[in-house]
Protein backbone atom coordinates (compact mmCIF):
# COMPACT_ATOMS: atom_id res chain seq x y z
CA UNK A 1 0.00 0.00 0.00
CA UNK A 2 1.68 3.65 -0.97
CA UNK A 3 0.70 6.38 1.69
CA UNK A 4 0.98 9.84 0.04
CA UNK A 5 2.84 12.63 2.03
CA UNK A 6 1.44 15.85 0.86
CA UNK A 7 1.57 19.25 2.27
CA UNK A 8 2.94 18.40 5.55
CA UNK A 9 3.92 21.59 7.58
CA UNK A 10 5.75 22.09 10.50
CA UNK A 11 6.25 24.98 12.22
CA UNK A 12 8.49 26.02 14.84
CA UNK A 13 7.25 27.08 18.39
CA UNK A 14 7.75 30.78 19.04
CA UNK A 15 10.69 31.80 20.55
CA UNK A 16 9.70 32.89 24.12
CA UNK A 17 10.78 36.32 25.20
CA UNK A 18 13.73 37.14 27.28
CA UNK A 19 13.08 38.05 30.64
CA UNK A 20 14.09 41.85 31.37
CA UNK A 21 16.66 42.56 33.48
CA UNK A 22 16.09 43.69 36.96
CA UNK A 23 17.60 47.00 38.18
CA UNK A 24 17.64 47.57 41.84
CA UNK A 25 19.22 51.45 42.62
CA UNK A 26 19.72 51.12 46.23
CA UNK A 27 20.51 54.03 48.79
CA UNK A 28 19.08 57.17 50.38
CA UNK A 29 17.45 59.78 49.79
CA UNK A 30 20.44 60.94 47.12
CA UNK A 31 18.96 58.04 45.34
CA UNK A 32 15.19 58.25 45.87
CA UNK A 33 14.35 61.90 46.91
CA UNK A 34 14.05 62.13 43.75
CA UNK A 35 16.98 60.83 42.50
CA UNK A 36 16.71 62.07 39.48
CA UNK A 37 19.71 60.52 38.13
CA UNK A 38 17.70 57.50 37.74
CA UNK A 39 15.59 59.22 35.56
CA UNK A 40 18.43 60.57 33.44
CA UNK A 41 20.07 56.92 33.54
CA UNK A 42 17.10 54.74 32.60
CA UNK A 43 16.52 57.33 29.69
CA UNK A 44 19.94 57.15 28.02
CA UNK A 45 20.04 53.17 28.22
CA UNK A 46 16.83 53.24 26.00
CA UNK A 47 18.07 55.50 24.05
CA UNK A 48 21.43 53.35 23.30
CA UNK A 49 19.10 50.05 22.36
CA UNK A 50 19.11 48.79 25.95
CA UNK A 51 15.15 48.13 25.92
CA UNK A 52 14.96 44.85 27.53
CA UNK A 53 14.83 46.52 31.12
CA UNK A 54 13.13 46.69 34.38
CA UNK A 55 14.01 49.30 37.35
CA UNK A 56 12.44 47.13 40.59
CA UNK A 57 11.93 48.54 43.89
CA UNK A 58 9.20 48.66 46.57
CA UNK A 59 9.01 52.92 45.95
CA UNK A 60 7.53 54.51 43.41
CA UNK A 61 8.70 57.26 40.86
CA UNK A 62 8.72 60.56 41.52
CA UNK A 63 8.45 63.29 39.06
CA UNK A 64 11.68 64.58 37.42
CA UNK A 65 10.17 65.54 34.15
CA UNK A 66 10.54 62.87 31.64
CA UNK A 67 9.07 59.55 31.39
CA UNK A 68 10.77 56.88 33.13
CA UNK A 69 10.55 53.64 34.76
CA UNK A 70 11.25 54.67 38.19
CA UNK A 71 10.84 51.94 40.66
CA UNK A 72 13.48 52.29 43.46
CA UNK A 73 14.86 51.45 46.85
CA UNK A 74 15.77 55.12 47.78
CA UNK A 75 14.81 55.46 51.40
CA UNK A 76 15.38 59.27 52.46
CA UNK A 77 17.32 59.41 55.78
CA UNK A 78 18.22 55.63 56.09
CA UNK A 79 21.75 54.50 56.90
CA UNK A 80 23.22 51.54 55.31
CA UNK A 81 24.21 50.42 58.65
CA UNK A 82 20.51 50.84 59.77
CA UNK A 83 19.17 48.47 56.77
CA UNK A 84 22.00 45.69 57.26
CA UNK A 85 21.56 45.74 61.57
CA UNK A 86 17.69 45.71 61.14
CA UNK A 87 17.64 42.74 57.60
CA UNK A 88 15.46 45.80 55.94
CA UNK A 89 16.96 44.77 52.58
CA UNK A 90 15.25 40.96 52.64
CA UNK A 91 12.08 41.43 51.98
CA UNK A 92 12.85 44.33 49.44
CA UNK A 93 15.10 41.65 47.83
CA UNK A 94 12.09 39.37 47.93
CA UNK A 95 9.71 41.39 46.57
CA UNK A 96 11.93 42.35 43.29
CA UNK A 97 14.12 40.18 42.78
CA UNK A 98 17.04 42.00 41.12
CA UNK A 99 19.36 40.55 38.32
CA UNK A 100 21.71 44.03 38.90
CA UNK A 101 21.59 46.40 42.22
CA UNK A 102 23.02 49.68 42.12
CA UNK A 103 24.55 51.16 45.77
CA UNK A 104 24.96 54.50 46.56
CA UNK A 105 24.80 54.11 50.36
CA UNK A 106 26.85 56.07 52.89
CA UNK A 107 25.88 59.58 52.52
CA UNK A 108 23.88 59.06 56.30
CA UNK A 109 26.04 56.99 58.20
CA UNK A 110 29.09 59.57 57.26
CA UNK A 111 26.70 62.19 58.87
CA UNK A 112 26.34 60.13 61.81
CA UNK A 113 29.92 59.60 62.39
CA UNK A 114 29.89 55.34 60.92
CA UNK A 115 33.04 53.84 61.13
CA UNK A 116 33.95 52.99 57.37
CA UNK A 117 34.93 49.53 58.88
CA UNK A 118 31.47 49.44 59.83
CA UNK A 119 29.91 50.89 56.53
CA UNK A 120 32.26 48.35 54.21
CA UNK A 121 30.39 45.30 57.34
CA UNK A 122 26.92 46.38 56.26
CA UNK A 123 28.66 46.52 52.75
CA UNK A 124 29.13 42.94 52.70
CA UNK A 125 25.60 41.91 54.57
CA UNK A 126 23.80 43.21 52.28
CA UNK A 127 25.65 41.52 49.10
CA UNK A 128 25.32 38.00 51.35
CA UNK A 129 21.46 38.81 51.49
CA UNK A 130 21.55 39.52 47.22
CA UNK A 131 23.55 36.58 47.08
CA UNK A 132 20.86 34.66 49.32
CA UNK A 133 18.11 35.45 47.01
CA UNK A 134 19.44 35.42 43.43
CA UNK A 135 23.45 33.91 43.49
CA UNK A 136 24.21 35.55 40.42
CA UNK A 137 23.17 39.42 41.00
CA UNK A 138 25.88 41.40 39.46
CA UNK A 139 26.48 44.25 42.28
CA UNK A 140 27.42 48.05 40.95
CA UNK A 141 28.99 49.76 43.94
CA UNK A 142 29.71 53.67 43.78
CA UNK A 143 32.26 55.90 45.99
CA UNK A 144 29.56 58.32 47.07
CA UNK A 145 29.22 61.92 45.82
CA UNK A 146 31.37 64.50 48.04
CA UNK A 147 29.68 66.01 50.73
CA UNK A 148 30.25 70.31 51.51
CA UNK A 149 28.46 71.55 54.05
CA UNK A 150 29.04 73.42 57.53
CA UNK A 151 26.36 71.61 58.95
CA UNK A 152 29.06 68.46 59.22
CA UNK A 153 32.52 69.85 58.39
CA UNK A 154 34.31 66.75 59.14
CA UNK A 155 32.00 64.86 56.42
CA UNK A 156 34.30 65.97 54.02
CA UNK A 157 37.20 63.64 54.62
CA UNK A 158 35.20 61.10 56.06
CA UNK A 159 34.16 60.62 52.08
CA UNK A 160 37.23 60.53 51.27
CA UNK A 161 38.08 57.55 53.98
CA UNK A 162 35.43 55.76 52.80
CA UNK A 163 35.91 55.93 49.30
CA UNK A 164 39.68 54.98 49.89
CA UNK A 165 38.77 51.45 51.59
CA UNK A 166 35.67 50.46 49.07
CA UNK A 167 37.39 49.17 46.14
CA UNK A 168 39.54 46.79 48.41
CA UNK A 169 36.71 46.18 49.99
CA UNK A 170 35.04 45.20 46.47
CA UNK A 171 37.91 43.19 45.07
CA UNK A 172 37.88 40.78 48.61
CA UNK A 173 33.98 40.52 47.98
CA UNK A 174 33.91 40.21 44.45
CA UNK A 175 33.17 36.27 43.42
CA UNK A 176 33.36 34.95 39.37
CA UNK A 177 29.63 34.33 40.20
CA UNK A 178 28.22 37.14 41.39
CA UNK A 179 31.00 40.30 40.35
CA UNK A 180 31.03 43.37 42.40
CA UNK A 181 32.00 46.43 40.00
CA UNK A 182 32.99 50.09 41.68
CA UNK A 183 31.79 53.21 40.29
CA UNK A 184 33.65 56.39 40.93
CA UNK A 185 31.10 58.90 42.16
CA UNK A 186 33.11 61.32 43.53
CA UNK A 187 35.80 62.10 40.88
CA UNK A 188 34.66 64.93 39.25
CA UNK A 189 31.49 65.82 41.19
CA UNK A 190 31.86 69.45 43.09
CA UNK A 191 29.63 69.51 46.14
CA UNK A 192 29.60 73.56 45.53
CA UNK A 193 28.40 73.65 41.79
CA UNK A 194 26.57 69.68 41.57
CA UNK A 195 24.17 69.97 45.14
CA UNK A 196 21.80 72.39 45.96
CA UNK A 197 22.96 72.07 49.41
CA UNK A 198 26.58 70.89 50.13
CA UNK A 199 24.83 67.09 50.06
CA UNK A 200 22.03 66.24 47.69
CA UNK A 201 22.49 66.74 43.67
CA UNK A 202 21.10 69.29 41.68
CA UNK A 203 20.94 68.59 37.63
CA UNK A 204 24.36 68.77 36.75
CA UNK A 205 24.99 66.32 39.37
CA UNK A 206 22.28 64.05 38.63
CA UNK A 207 23.53 64.73 35.03
CA UNK A 208 27.09 63.31 36.06
CA UNK A 209 26.01 60.52 38.65
CA UNK A 210 23.69 58.85 35.32
CA UNK A 211 26.68 59.56 32.74
CA UNK A 212 29.32 57.40 35.42
CA UNK A 213 26.51 54.74 36.46
CA UNK A 214 25.88 54.01 32.53
CA UNK A 215 29.37 52.33 31.39
CA UNK A 216 29.04 49.82 34.64
CA UNK A 217 25.13 48.61 33.73
CA UNK A 218 26.16 48.87 30.16
CA UNK A 219 28.73 46.02 31.25
CA UNK A 220 26.16 44.45 33.32
CA UNK A 221 23.31 44.14 30.96
CA UNK A 222 26.04 42.75 28.08
CA UNK A 223 27.54 39.86 30.51
CA UNK A 224 31.25 42.15 29.66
Amino acid sequence: MLVALVGLLVVAAPARAEAPVRIMPLGDSITGSPGCWRARLDVDLRAAGHTNIDFVGTQPAQGCGVAYDGEHEGHGGALVTAVADQDQLVPWLRATDPDVVLVHFGTNDVWSNRSTVTILAAYGKLVDQMRAQKPTVRVIVAKIIPMGTSQCAPCGQRVVDLNAAIPGWASGKSTTASPITVVDQWTGFAAATDTYDGVHPNASGERKMADRWFPAVVSALTGA
